[in-house]
């Protein structure tokens, strides 16, 4: 096991559903030499890459990219999730479906932080079905810019949206992945380095979720 899966045995917290609960130390309090350790392992997976600016969504992934940010040197974008009056000048809107909440909802980012020179490290703290994250793909691609690859804190291995952001060419890095999950015995089961690898060389299916930039 590594540093995050096995904080993720000591204190995450399984729930009927397919939920784990990992408000403790990630996602609500949040455990900032743990955060730090997250951020070295994402600069030695993304060495070879030239990036300039990490892109992130509000809420839970701000603080896991911020910290990051510092190991790369880089600035943090964070997409918001409604407009707001401290939003002004031009926006990249992408439209995403949610199947989670059976709505549409839009992620923004104004245009003058993402510019065709850019290039990015997406960050954010879970991949489920991947439709937030293939709308912060489809906003660096509209600016013009490079998605030199995705860092995902925890990755639910089970549902579609790692194989979708894979096949689409992407390289994903999610630090933990998650096969399996036991509410009744609190049992985790995660993915083996070698099984992770085999991942990337897979053709996969997966529903592509709805998602479109609007002008």
């Amino acid at each position: 096991m590594n540093f995050l899966e096995e904080r993720i045995v000591k204190d995450g917290v399984v729930k009927e559903g397919n939920v784990l609960k990992v408000d403790s130390f990630l996602n609500h309090q949040m455990d900032i030499r743990l955060f730090d350790q997250m951020g070295a392992e994402f600069k030695r997976r993304f060495a070879d890459k030239p990036i300039n600016k990490i892109l992130t969504i509000e809420a839970s992934g701000i603080g896991i990219a911020c910290v990051a940010a510092q190991h790369f040197n880089v600035p943090v974008v964070f997409a918001k999730k409604s407009q707001s009056i401290n939003l002004d000048g031009d926006m990249y809107v992408a439209e995403v479906e949610s199947f989670t909440h059976k709505c549409i909802n839009h992620v923004i980012v104004a245009q003058k932080f993402l510019t065709s020179e850019d290039h990015v490290l997406i960050i954010d703290d879970f991949l489920a079905n991947g439709c937030a994250l293939q709308g912060l793909i489809q906003i660096v691609q509209s600016a013009g810019a490079t998605v030199e690859g995705v860092g995902i804190a925890i990755e639910k291995g089970f549902q579609s949206g790692g194989r979708i952001i894979r096949n689409l060419g992407f390289q994903l890095e999610s630090l933990a992945i998650v096969d399996g999950m036991n509410a009744r015995t609190g049992e985790i089961q995660f993915r083996d380095q070698e099984k992770m690898d085999a991942e990337n060389e897979e053709s996969a299916g997966g529903e592509i979720c709805r998602s479109s930039t609007l002008d």
